[in-house]
């Protein structure tokens, strides 16, 4: 039987592609014939792809954004299918998907996966956007809002059964008045992410910068005294008073192996978003036995537990102050351990095992 997974940009496996990628792995070893379509592929994509027995369907869509970052990209291939559907246009009459994760592709699907509507998104992050794209945002903000109300409409009449990746998620698109027909949280490979060691230095904080996340905050805590150590690579450019500041060492994008180990080893992870409908960062950290400070609030705030595998805040000052008493005073250390053990609960083969129970009726 054939089966057609629909996609975002797909320029790595990163994020938002993985709960594709994983079940598309598992069809193929159940024996399915599997593609997967996207409005544009890396050629290092489609090679992967075909080496894991999955057909890659590339729309090839032209984006003038290709060279400023995943993240303008990705805006950029989502305003076309929105403003005109030129990538399900280009997909072709008649084409569908058997189960669509993205938000960029809109063909009649037997599943459609929600992963955050990009319209709120924006709302949340507007305030920490640099200024020129913060500007543009400000005048964009009610054209983007439309279109992005009308593509979600749209996808969910040609979708049978609608899942979102977390509760937060499903309470963003209620708004749209969509209804959830069920909440599957993306999967963690936890053989991968596990802990490096059994010692670690717990010498530095570590942080993830990124579009969605907050670098004044960032500045604030390294400002109080804190070690720390940043990586991510999805902002088009990262703050000079970031890179240059005394306490923080930026890592920029980082390999698997060594993101193992910066996790592994810190003392806790800072994670300062702005918008979160999941939230990949501080479930790996979880998972390497390193617990997490955030705030109490959308995704996270629905597998971190207060003071078991982590701490919940409600604002900045709270955050930047309790990451001060963390670096100065530290915490019990049965947590690492607390750690590894709520993030088993989002192991992969609970995810596969859960979309299996639904799709077994539907395929």
């Amino acid at each position: 039987m054939d089966v057609t997974l629909a996609c975002d940009i797909m320029m790595d496996f990163d994020s938002s592609i993985r709960p594709a990628m994983y079940l598309a792995e598992e069809l193929v070893r159940r024996g399915y014939t599997v593609s997967m379509m996207s409005p544009v592929m890396s050629v290092d994509v489609e090679q992967r792809l075909l080496a894991r027995g999955i057909k890659p369907v590339n729309l090839r869509v032209k984006l003038f954004t290709k060279s400023l970052g995943l993240s303008l990209s990705w805006f950029e291939a989502w305003a076309w299918e929105a403003s005109i559907r030129l990538n399900s246009h280009l997909a072709g009459n008649g084409s569908s998907a058997s189960i669509n994760f993205s938000q960029m592709i809109s063909v009649p699907s037997r599943v459609w996966y929600l992963q955050g509507p990009p319209s709120v998104a924006l709302r949340d992050m507007e305030k920490e956007l640099p200024m020129g794209f913060s500007v543009a945002y400000k005048v964009l903000k009610p054209i983007i809002e439309y279109f992005d109300e009308k593509l979600i409409s749209n996808m969910r009449d040609i979708s049978a059964l609608v899942i979102a990746n977390s509760k937060f998620c499903a309470s963003m698109y209620s708004t749209f008045g969509i209804k959830i027909n069920e909440v599957i949280y993306p999967p963690l490979d936890c053989l991968t992410f596990c802990p490096s060691t059994s010692n670690p230095s717990s010498n530095y904080v570590l942080t993830y910068l990124g579009k969605e996340t907050k670098p004044s905050v960032v500045k604030r805590v390294a400002d109080a005294g804190v070690k720390i150590k940043a990586f991510g690579s999805k902002a088009p450019f990262i703050r000079k008073d970031l890179v240059e500041h005394p306490n923080i060492e930026f890592l920029g994008r980082v390999t698997t192996s060594k993101l193992l180990e910066v996790y592994s080893n810190a003392l806790f992870m800072l994670f300062t978003f702005t918008h979160e409908p999941f939230g990949y960062v501080p479930l790996e950290s979880m998972a390497c036995g390193t617990p997490v400070l955030t705030y109490n609030s959308q995704g996270p705030s629905e597998y971190l537990t207060d003071a078991v595998t982590g701490w919940l805040v409600q604002t900045d000052d709270e955050l930047i102050h309790k990451a001060k008493e963390l670096w100065d005073e530290g915490y019990p250390t049965q947590m690492r351990g607390n750690c590894i053990e709520a993030a088993s609960k989002f192991d992969v083969s609970l995810y596969l095992e859960k979309w299996w129970n639904i799709l077994s009726t539907r395929l």
